[in-house]
């Protein structure tokens, strides 16, 4: 009997047990351990991911929202050390050069709220900057995240002197990025670095070179693409310097800077429906265009544009042969030597844009209208007489406003490459590997769900990136640390807990508390 009193009592301590886990209200955690990692000295290094950039600057609490400050406060359940950060003086961001606004680095900027139901009234934040770009900062920081920085900036002595954002905590004048890093003798380190070796080309609507072939990086202007193989030789330079007194450590690759919310929030075929006689007017002489290019057995640049549906805009492409001759030419008899001469030049490069995407990725076909584009379109281009003067309508989008499907696929080319680079890198050390090109394609392709949040990469509404369109959000950040903590575990079998991306908001307030 006693015996069987003891079963059941058991047999009752297990339902309980069981029943008490149903509820949630006994959860068995498993112990924070670093695994084979040593996160006592953590040095974060990249651009302006790495810095905590959002919102078109860089800013206090955006700085503390860095995926490297996010990480570095887990790293620290399981033995991480101190973190410094070259922090901002205000949350305004911008900085000031003898007391004097520089435009070039602009204040954040926030969602005042909307013009109508599809534009967004983005503004910057009342107040003036109160960062001084020559005032030194006492080192050395932790987080080394350089906006604007490419690859092989980090190895430049006296970048400072190039860039107020490093030169605010370099060591000395002629200090580099990575030599600053490398004297703090870390024991694990997280290196994102690439994307602006690509981006500055992207943002500026293709208007640089592709410098692939050209391995002087000293020659290149700061809109060019990265040759592959400097940033071969860079990239892996930087690993072997990181990791020369065995520190661990964890890695990234690039996604397709084109597929950023900057690329793919304005559609190709923002034109509301023309007026029958308009439309008519135009086809006219884009029919005529057509059928030069038919004769010369290329395809027709331009579309029959609708009274009734959306129509897509008009852009240049450099890419394409000049035929401004050839329309002069074919013009002249009909409206006049002096106006087919005119419309030569404006159309001789002309296209309208295209987004045909297919599943094998050679045959797509698409356009990247950026973002600040949408402003301009529909207004009138001066110096051009009515009506070749409306933009993206029957003035041509010029260089600067697209990237191009051309430039697109330099870009990809170039960036494929890199990742080969970085991945070849961690495999050969031993280092954790974050792919964001798969996390991309999530956020791209309904979203990444937690908890009871999910965030997708849509403009405003989507919640990983921010206003710029370039950068992440907070929340944004905090998915970047969770996946960075994610590659961590898997390559070095820590078990850190991931942050509550909830936690995080997706779009800053005006002022902060």
């Amino acid at each position: 009997m006693i015996k069987n009193i003891k079963w059941l009592f058991l047999v009752s301590l297990t339902f309980a047990a069981c029943s008490s886990d149903d509820e949630g209200s006994s959860v068995t955690e498993q112990p924070i351990t670093a695994g084979s990692a040593n996160f006592s000295k953590y040095i974060a290094l990249g651009d302006s991911f790495a810095a905590g950039y959002s919102d078109n600057a860089l800013f206090k609490t955006g700085q503390e929202n860095s995926y490297p400050n996010i990480l570095a406060q887990q790293f620290a359940l399981a033995g991480g050390g101190s973190f410094t950060t070259p922090f901002m003086n205000d949350d305004i961001g911008g900085l000031l050069f003898g007391g004097n606004v520089n435009p070039a680095f602009g204040k954040r900027i926030y969602l005042q709220g909307f013009l109508n139901a599809t534009t967004p009234n983005i503004i910057p934040v009342p107040g003036n900057s109160t960062t001084e770009a020559s005032t030194q900062l006492a080192g050395p920081f932790n987080n080394m995240g350089i906006p604007g920085a490419k690859s092989f900036h980090l190895t430049v002595p006296g970048y400072g002197t190039l860039n107020p954002y490093f030169g605010r905590f370099a060591s000395s004048a002629g200090a580099s990025v990575i030599g600053d890093a490398v004297v703090q003798d870390a024991t694990f380190f997280s290196l994102w670095i690439g994307g602006n070796d690509v981006l500055t080309y992207a943002s500026s609507g293709g208007t640089g070179t592709d410098q692939t072939g050209n391995l002087d990086p000293t020659t290149y202007a700061a809109n060019d693409i990265t040759d592959p193989m400097v940033f071969d030789n860079v990239y892996n330079g930087l690993v072997n310097a990181l990791t020369v007194n065995g520190a661990k450590g964890v890695v990234a690759n690039l996604p397709y800077i084109n597929t950023l919310p900057y690329f793919t929030t304005v559609p190709y075929n923002p034109v509301p429906p023309l007026p029958a006689e308009n439309a008519a007017q135009i086809n006219q002489i884009g029919g005529a265009i057509n059928q030069i290019n038919a004769a010369m057995g290329e395809p027709a640049r331009f579309v029959t544009l609708s009274s009734t549906a959306n129509n897509p805009l008009l852009i240049l492409d450099e890419s394409l042969p000049n035929i401004s001759a050839q329309i002069t030419g074919v013009l002249t008899p009909v409206v006049g030597a002096q106006t087919a001469a005119f419309l030569g030049n404006l159309y001789g490069r002309a296209r309208h844009a295209k987004n045909i995407k297919n599943e094998d990725p050679n045959l797509s076909f698409i356009d990247y209208i950026l973002l600040p584009t949408r402003a301009i379109i529909g207004t009138n281009q001066a110096g051009i007489p009515a009506p070749f003067n409306v933009v993206g309508v029957t003035f041509p989008l010029q260089d600067g406003n697209v990237l191009t499907n051309d430039e697109a696929g330099k870009i990809k080319v170039a960036t494929d490459a890199y990742n080969i680079t970085i991945q070849n890198a961690a495999e050969a050390k031993g280092l954790a590997f974050v792919d964001t090109k798969v996390i991309m394609n999530q956020l791209l392709n309904g979203g990444i769900r937690f908890g009871n949040h999910h965030v997708t990469a849509a403009y405003i509404t989507g919640g990983a990136f921010s206003l710029d369109g370039i950068h992440p959000s907070a929340r944004g950040y905090s998915l970047i640390a969770n996946k960075f903590l994610e590659a961590i575990a898997q390559k070095y079998g820590s078990s850190i807990p991931a942050v509550n991306m909830g936690s995080y908001p997706i779009q800053y307030p005006v002022t902060m508390n």
